[in-house]
């Protein structure tokens, strides 16, 4: 399992997916789940996924091969942000029809599911899901963050947290107490957790940070952030029986 959040906010993005692989409980493995498309000044693109590794990877491969051949339309060249989510979820087709069905006559689940935003110049930022199928859904100032993998246990804290109007340095926050709650409580989502916060209109990817296992700034904010709703519920007022 896995788990990865996007956030689209008034000031720009923020993503974050973690690296952990699991194919059973003696076969653990860490593979990056976050990939970005730059051309600094022209677009940003940023690509999460979850779902079975073999058909991210091809995925990603596929979208790479079209931008090495030049083909007529390509992550580099699309032209919105529209077209990219085209191009993931077309790519994401071709590679479950080729691998699916050899895939389901050994009963491996071949679903797999991605988070694409960013921004390209002449046009707004925008964030989109793509699901198994390679249709895909659009984030909205109403539902601004899109969560993939292990959900559940991140989910309260963002639906409390991320408006459209939240700060970037609160959604890093905000998306990082999502993951250490569900690392808390799943132990298939783990470190490293890749970050990339990105500032609307700018077209370049000026921030981003691997945490690993020991990093200093996690452990502070998982104490914080204990202590915090320890403190909390103690002052909850407890129920008057009748």
């Amino acid at each position: 399992m896995t788990y990865c959040v996007a956030t689209m906010i008034d000031a720009g993005f923020v993503f974050a997916s973690d690296s952990r692989t699991n194919a059973g409980v003696d076969n653990i493995s860490t593979f990056r789940k976050m990939k970005v498309f730059e051309h600094p000044g022209e677009r940003v693109l940023v690509i999460v996924n979850s779902g079975n590794l073999a058909v991210t990877q091809a995925t990603i491969n596929h979208l790479e091969q079209a931008i090495r051949r030049n083909l007529d339309m390509h992550m580099m060249n699309a032209p919105s942000m529209y077209d990219v989510a085209e191009l993931v979820g077309r790519s994401l087709r071709e590679v479950r029809h080729r691998d699916g069905p050899f895939l389901m006559e050994n009963n491996v689940d071949a679903h797999a599911n991605f988070i694409v935003g960013g921004q390209i110049a002449g046009e707004s930022q925008r964030l989109f899901m793509v699901y198994s199928e390679g249709n895909f859904i659009e984030a909205t100032q109403e539902t601004p963050y899109f969560q993939i993998g292990e959900v559940k246990y991140g989910k309260p804290i963002i639906d409390r947290v991320i408006s459209a109007g939240t700060s970037l340095d609160d959604a890093v926050k905000c998306v990082l107490v999502s993951f250490d709650s569900t690392m808390h409580s799943n132990l298939t989502v783990g470190p490293p957790i890749d970050l990339a916060c990105y500032e609307r209109d700018t077209l370049r990817l000026s921030r981003s940070h691997r945490f690993d296992a020991n990093d200093p700034y996690m452990r502070s904010l998982s104490q914080g952030w204990n202590e915090g709703v320890r403190r909390a519920f103690a002052q909850l007022p407890n129920f008057e029986w009748s």
